[in-house]
Parts: structure tokens; C-alpha cells; sequence
């Protein structure tokens, strides 16, 4: 399993689709999200689902602001994605203890990974979609609702069958 999940992570940092950047609407609808589904008291796994989501579209952001910038060097994309996910100790150090469930992951960094990993898959899809529709979206804001609904049901899931 974690040999499946290494080489999946892998795949998916070294594709061209990091050098897109997410949307502001999706970005500021995510972070809305996770905050509204802590204040509420939701499982603190479907809330990683979110934030992992959340730290992938900061390192799309990041990504977009070097090209902006012109600064270019070997590795960057993958850097920035991985100093984006380490800000998760930034964020929930005072809240969460540490406690190993999935080899040497905590849970809530693993639901995180697995909620990045879940908004990359999403924008695949929705390029995929749009390529075999003339390159149109079939509706406005699709890229934003493929997003959402695949990390509310991944959420969903997490929250009732997390181990």
C-alpha cells in the first residue's frame, strides 16, 4: 500500500497540471469550507481532506507567482507543493497531538496528503472533461463544483469509515 501511494503521489507532483493555477473562486470556497467545518466540530480527518485540498491550490498559487516573478530552478514546483503541506504544522501544532497511524503518518497529515492528492485527481478530470467538449466547460464554474463535490464525498466517507 504505501509503495502504491508513493508512486500515485509521485505521478501526480511531476505532471504538468501543477504549473496551472486554481481558480480564486476555489480557492476562497475551500478555505470558507474548512473553516466553517472546524467551527462546527467535524471530524478532525474530513477536515485534513480540506486542508490538504486548501495547501495544494497555496502551492498552485506559489507556483503561479514564481513564473510571474521569472524564478526558475531545477525542482521548484516540487518544492513549493512540499513547503505549502508543511505549513500544516504551522496551523494545527497547538491543536492536534501527534500520534502515528499510518506508518509514520499521523492521521491527520494522511487525510491531508489524500485530500491534495483528491483536488489534483478532480482537476484532471475536469481537463479531461473540457478537452472532449470542444474545450468548453459544460457549465459555468464546473472546474470549482467537480472540486467540492469529490472532497465533500471524500470527507463524507472519511468521516464515517475513517480507522
Amino acid at each position: 500500500m504505501k509503495k502504491i501511494l508513493s508512486a500515485l503521489f509521485g505521478i501526480l507532483l511531476t505532471n504538468n497540471v501543477l504549473a496551472n493555477p486554481a481558480c480564486a473562486v476555489c480557492t476562497v470556497a475551500i478555505g470558507a469550507t474548512l473553516t466553517i467545518s472546524r467551527k462546527l466540530g467535524v471530524c478532525d480527518n474530513a477536515v485534513a481532506v480540506w486542508l490538504g485540498a486548501f495547501l495544494v491550490i497555496l502551492g498552485y498559487w506559489a507556483i503561479k507567482w514564481f513564473d510571474k516573478k521569472n524564478w526558475h530552478f531545477i525542482g521548484r514546483d516540487i518544492i513549493l507543493m512540499l513547503l505549502s503541506f508543511s505549513m500544516i504544522g504551522a496551523l494545527y501544532i497547538k491543536h492536534l497531538v501527534y500520534s502515528p497511524c499510518y506508518w509514520i503518518l499521523d492521521a491527520f497529515l494522511f487525510w491531508a496528503i489524500i485530500g491534495g492528492i483528491v483536488y489534483i485527481i478532480s482537476q484532471k478530470i475536469y481537463e479531461y472533461m473540457k478537452r472532449h467538449n470542444n474545450n468548453h466547460a459544460h457549465f459555468p464554474f464546473e472546474k470549482v463544483v467537480l472540486a467540492l463535490v469529490m472532497l465533500f464525498i471524500t470527507s463524507l466517507l472519511v468521516s464515517k469509515f475513517a480507522f
